[in-house]
């Protein structure tokens, strides 16, 4: 919505209606609004609380080499290594309340240079997942997985398939074509759970109080249950490490 400035060519004189003022008055305020609204996302909201810390890995995963195409025969090429430093927090067990259904949800997981971008997706029930071809040669995106099966079939690039989740697990997604490329998609029956960034932090805000067990995962590992409790108002710590 366009803001009208005053006309500084009329003159200086001229009375501004009653409209005006509650006008100026609803555009001042939402613009101080909108000036603190990331900053207060941060902070939980009352009866609520939240989980930060940061996961550390021993090792990292070996990554599949990719089959080289016959013009690469013996000529060096860069190789993509999908984000496997990437881990996934989640509460073990949510409050009845966090179970209701909410809003539709959509994510994607691109194929771009012979990898499923990003490497690891976590998304809730019901969830919508396009997979989009950014590469200039066929994909076909399959899984075996009990909380999903599917096969997409061939398809260029530019095209796009997508499958609804609606079971909450674990699936591994796979390309029928190119062997070395693989993801994970984990599907929650809750919203509370949280991607890590690329040193392994992470925060799942919203929490309602009470006591939960916390469960750190990273390429099928999943560390013991930890207990924390998540006081209203409150950003419990809780750091993981994962061998």
């Amino acid at each position: 919505m366009a803001i009208h400035q005053p006309d500084h060519t009329a003159p200086t004189t001229a009375p501004f209606s009653f409209a005006f003022w509650v006008r100026r008055a609803c555009v001042c305020a939402a613009a101080a609004w909108l000036a603190v609204a990331p900053a207060a996302s941060q902070q939980p909201s009352p009866g609520r609380g939240a989980i930060r810390g940061r996961v550390e890995l021993g090792h990292v995963a070996r990554v599949i080499d990719r089959r080289p195409t016959v013009s690469e025969l013996g000529a060096p090429r860069d190789r993509d290594m999908p984000d496997q430093r990437k881990s996934v927090v989640y509460l073990e067990s949510a409050p009845r309340a966090a179970f209701e259904p909410g809003e539709p949800v959509s994510a994607s997981m691109d194929q771009l240079n012979e990898t499923f971008v990003p490497h690891v997706l976590a998304v809730t029930v019901g969830a919508v997942v396009d997979f989009p071809n950014s590469d200039r040669f066929y994909h076909n995106v399959f899984s075996l997985s009990k909380a999903a099966r599917f096969d997409l079939g061939r398809y260029a690039k530019g095209k796009s398939k997508s499958v609804r989740f609606d079971q909450p697990g674990i699936v591994r997604v796979f390309c029928e074509i190119h062997s070395h490329m693989n993801a994970f998609i984990l599907v929650f029956a809750h919203p509370f759970f949280a991607v890590t960034d690329a040193e392994g932090h992470y925060r799942i805000n919203n929490i309602p109080a009470g006591a939960y067990n916390v469960i750190a995962w990273n390429e099928g590992v999943a560390s013991d249950p930890k207990p924390v409790t998540v006081g209203g108002g409150a950003v419990a710590e809780l750091d993981f490490s994962l061998k």
